[in-house]
């Protein structure tokens, strides 16, 4: 019989906080034509399929399953009960040429989904990390580039593109073969159709499409079902009516939600995520369009 070594340890990340560690191959889990190194920590119940390569400072949480034929790189911090299916390549060194081999990490959270062929590399001396948050769902041959923050809740499709030092917030949903620039935020409960190039910030709440990517309304669906109110999304359209409809510009548009809109956390929201955007914010597709009130 294999002799279990167990190891408790902290970190500063949340989701790996205080735990018992399984500190070497020793869990009928481990399939045998698997190589997992002797530093590599992996917690109970983890599943690692045939061909799979663990290396060094590598931590697993608890129930997490990993798929034949994939790499986990040093510095991978991967949460309780996610699935990384075949192929998939976590915390390979940046593609980035002003990376000097500074150490850095990637922190995956609990419960998310990596399909097929998906890619995360590891921060640079920029954020030190690349962030995935929990209960995401990755679908295949979807990429990460270094000092992505990417929030809880959030879908990618086959075949997103995501350029380093993006940050993009809770609840987003990006279509399938999205290519997103460097250093874009997108907000939280979003919605960006597939086939899009996001070279400008998309606020939150709303849906963007065509070409150029523009505001296409708010997202009431999404909204209506993570249970905001009727009331509350036409509070957040008639914002967007100012923003979008009126013939402002953006510092008019401001002055007029801060003047005669109460404060709400929408609002504040909105106001806030534009006037630190750094790349500004996309624009309305036509002119003259209208967004008509939920009424159910």
């Amino acid at each position: 019989m294999k002799k279990i070594i167990y190891l408790t340890l902290k970190t500063t990340f949340a989701p790996f906080a205080t735990k018992t560690w399984l500190f070497c191959n020793t869990s009928c889990m481990i399939h045998p034509h698997t190589y997992i190194h002797p530093n590599a920590k992996l917690a109970t119940n983890v599943k690692v399929d045939p061909f799979t390569v663990i290396h060094q400072d590598v931590e697993i949480g608890d129930g997490t399953w990993i798929g034949s034929n994939v790499t986990i790189m040093e510095g991978a911090r991967i949460g309780k009960n996610c699935r990384i299916f075949p192929g998939a390549v976590i915390a390979a060194i940046p593609q980035d040429l002003k990376f000097q081999g500074e150490y850095s990490n990637v922190y995956i959270g609990d419960g998310t989904t990596i399909r097929e062929f998906v890619t995360v590399n590891r921060g640079t001396s920029a954020r030190d990390k690349t962030v995935i948050g929990s209960n995401c769902l990755i679908m295949a041959y979807c990429h990460f580039a270094h000092d992505c923050i990417v929030g809880d809740n959030c879908i990618f499709s086959n075949n997103t593109q995501v350029a380093g030092h993006v940050t993009i917030g809770d609840w987003a949903i990006v279509g399938g073969m999205c290519a997103i620039h460097q250093f874009v935020t997108i907000g939280r409960h979003s919605f960006v159709s597939g086939g899009s190039l996001v070279g400008k910030d998309v606020p939150p709440y709303i849906k963007s499409g065509r070409t150029p990517l523009s505001y296409a309304g708010v997202n009431s669906v999404g909204l209506k079902r993570r249970g905001f109110s009727v009331d509350k999304i036409n509070h957040i359209l008639d914002i967007y009516r100012v923003l979008y409809n009126k013939g402002l510009n953006t510092t008019q548009a401001i002055e007029l939600l801060e003047e005669e809109f109460p404060a709400t956390d929408e609002r504040d929201e909105i106001v806030t995520f534009i006037r630190e955007s750094q790349r500004g914010i996309i624009k309305r597709f036509t002119k003259n369009g209208a967004d008509e009130n939920i009424t159910e």
